[in-house]
């Protein structure tokens, strides 16, 4: 039902995945029911790995010279690439978690595959630019790139030259914002001709409660499943009353003979990862482990317990000689009525490189998310299923890849710059429950963690209008950024001359939402244009949601559409009230609604800083 039906399941569109290669054996990478690749295809399969290509997995090639192997020795890879366009697969689950059909977003769109990261993650810049230009040039219509990008200037950001000359070719990229959240200032990937990808929660829980000896009970997630009884008590240990690396569990840190038998309280930290934590505690004779987070993560998935419930288990801790828990398994709950959350890691806060684009652009599935895996994760079960549940902006991106390629299997005709305009115009900013979407504190989250909202591929496929961004416009946007004429030419190629063109602010580029900085006495005005994909003969009239201490004002207020494709003209002038001393960050809206379209640009306004 719904863009699975009308986008014929992504068929005929070609996902290339830029990652750490995949595991072609997997079942989600299955070509049965595929149909053979288009014909503007032109990729290869390398010699070594001819014969794991097929009608799913039509192109593959490596970039590490010192491993020529195509294989994923890593996992990324193939986690994002099942995310993206997998094939149907029964029987996936984790530990017994989650189990069900697996299924990638755009399960007929093709795969190719460009291999630029060893078995660590890393990834060499050369290989990255090889990858992408083979990519360009094999046919491509959409790029997945879960890889971290910087805050630098584009024209020193190779992440976003790159991304610059796929989308003159018309191909979208779309990227991860990266998982340095909740800290400010710490989107990457920010270029606008980038779609840029935040992470949220699924209503999926996989539960697990601890149960203290005075029977308080705190809810928090794990994936594991026991081999003993739930009801056993264990006497407890607080890692954090000892040496000064105990705290967080790194590896080798626990050397307390105390440990054996007991389960470990760890705090979370953003150095040791909680499988390296697990593996210290059991390597020490812990039977388990309760991760207690930072107070700025919040009670997110993934992570154990909030910081609120790990107080109270520490002054229970204290407050007798014998410590006891057990934690029991109760497995995969649906419903999560706050769903969507953002997040705690997912990146957000002002691009530095361009305050005047709001990023990152929309948020999409990164927590707890259950995809292809090279090997089974529950070897001592003998299962058969290869598959893992990994969080991060990684995660997310390969859905915002997969829904890029039903609505350009959809809509062929649409520009990357359009098709990003139709996901983020149509995004939800309210959760399961009918509230505004949450961050990882359960409070609102706020525009530069959500972007313009969480991604809703149906309603992105009727959007109504779209901004599309002219190509052209472009070179007067970095001329506006006063970059310098060989600043320039490095991200066009070609050489340019900045007096000779009409420069416009930031903010004048024909984007899906507004960034007004250093808003101050003297108003700002931009305009934008938007064109008619929904029906021919139609009528929008604006809605304005004010930021606190801004006046809007649109002109006009109604726009009038008599056919397809059709092109206007809006005018948006933003003024400070006179009374008004807000610091920071405000945000509000802007709606044009027609009898059965309504189109929603974010705002958020930045005031000057006061002499």
């Amino acid at each position: 039902m719904g863009l699975w039906e009308d986008s014929n399941y992504g068929k005929g569109m070609i996902i290339g995945v830029i990652d750490t290669g995949i595991h072609p054996d997997h079942p989600l990478f299955s070509d049965v029911g595929m149909p053979p690749p288009p014909a503007k295809w032109k990729g290869v399969c390398e010699s070594n790995f001819k014969t794991k290509c097929n009608n799913k997995l039509i192109g593959a090639r490596s970039y590490q010279l010192a491993n020529g192997s195509f294989i994923d020795d890593n996992g990324h890879g193939t986690h994002t690439s099942g995310t993206a366009a997998g094939a149907f697969a029964k029987g996936a689950n984790v530990f017994g978690n989650a189990n069900g059909t697996a299924v990638g977003v755009a399960p007929l769109a093709h795969l190719a595959i460009h291999k630029v990261c060893n078995s660590n993650g890393k990834c060499s810049d050369s290989d990255i630019l090889a990858a992408i230009d083979s990519a360009i040039d094999d046919g491509v219509d959409i790029l997945s790139i879960s890889l971290g990008g910087s805050c630098w200037p584009f024209y020193d950001d190779n992440n976003a030259l790159w991304a610059y000359s796929a989308t003159e070719r018309g191909i979208l990229v779309s990227c991860s914002a990266g998982n340095d959240g909740p800290s400010t200032d710490s989107v990457g990937n920010t270029a606008p001709w980038i779609l840029t990808v935040g992470a949220s929660t699924l209503d999926r829980k996989i539960k697990a409660t601890a149960k203290l000896g005075n029977r308080e009970k705190y809810e928090g997630e794990s994936a594991y499943r026991p081999m003993f009884s739930n009801s056993t008590f264990f006497t407890r240990f607080d890692a954090a009353k000892n040496a000064s690396e105990t705290p967080y569990c790194k590896p080798g840190s626990l050397t307390d003979p105390a440990i054996r038998g007991k389960i470990v309280l760890c705090l979370q930290d953003d150095v040791v990862s909680n499988i390296d934590k697990g593996q210290a505690v059991k390597d020490a004779g812990g039977v388990g482990m309760i991760i207690i987070n930072q107070p700025s993560y919040g009670a997110t998935p993934a992570m154990d317990v909030s910081a609120a419930d790990g107080t109270k288990i520490l002054s229970y801790m204290n407050s007798t000689s014998n410590p006891v828990a057990t934690i029991t398994f109760q497995g995969t709950v649906i419903g999560d009525k706050n769903a969507p959350i953002v997040a705690a890691f997912s990146s957000c806060r002002p691009s530095e490189a361009s305050p005047g684009i709001l990023k990152p652009d929309i948020i999409g599935p990164g927590v707890n998310i259950l995809a292809a895996w090279p090997i089974s994760v529950d070897d001592n079960r003998n299962t058969k299923s290869r598959f893992n549940i990994l969080s991060g902006t990684s995660m997310s991106c390969p859905h915002l890849s997969g829904v890029a390629a039903l609505l350009k299997s959809t809509h062929p005709d649409w520009s990357p710059a359009a098709i990003k305009s139709a996901i983020m115009t149509t995004a939800d900013t309210l959760n399961l429950a009918n509230s505004p979407i949450l961050d990882e504190r359960l409070l609102s989250a706020d525009i530069y963690a959500i972007g313009a909202g969480h991604v809703n591929p149906s309603r992105a496929n009727d959007p109504g209008l779209v901004y599309d961004t002219p190509f052209e416009d472009y070179v007067r946007y970095f001329c506006g950024l006063n970059y310098t004429n060989p600043q320039v030419g490095k991200l066009l190629k070609r050489k340019v001359n900045c007096s000779d063109v009409e420069s416009i602010p930031e903010a004048q580029l024909n984007y899906p939402s507004f960034s007004i900085s250093g808003l101050g006495s003297t108003p700002q005005t931009y305009t934008r244009t938007v064109t008619n994909v929904g029906d021919a003969k139609s009528s929008y009239k604006v809605r304005i949601a004010s930021p606190k201490g801004v006046v809007m004002k649109v002109k006009p207020s109604k726009l009038n559409f008599s056919m397809l494709n059709q092109k206007l003209t809006y005018q948006v002038t933003f003024s400070k009230t006179t009374n008004s001393s807000k610091s920071g960050v405000v945000e509000g809206f802007l709606k044009w609604n027609s009898n059965r379209h309504s189109v929603r640009s974010p705002i958020a306004v930045v005031f000057a800083l006061a002499t």
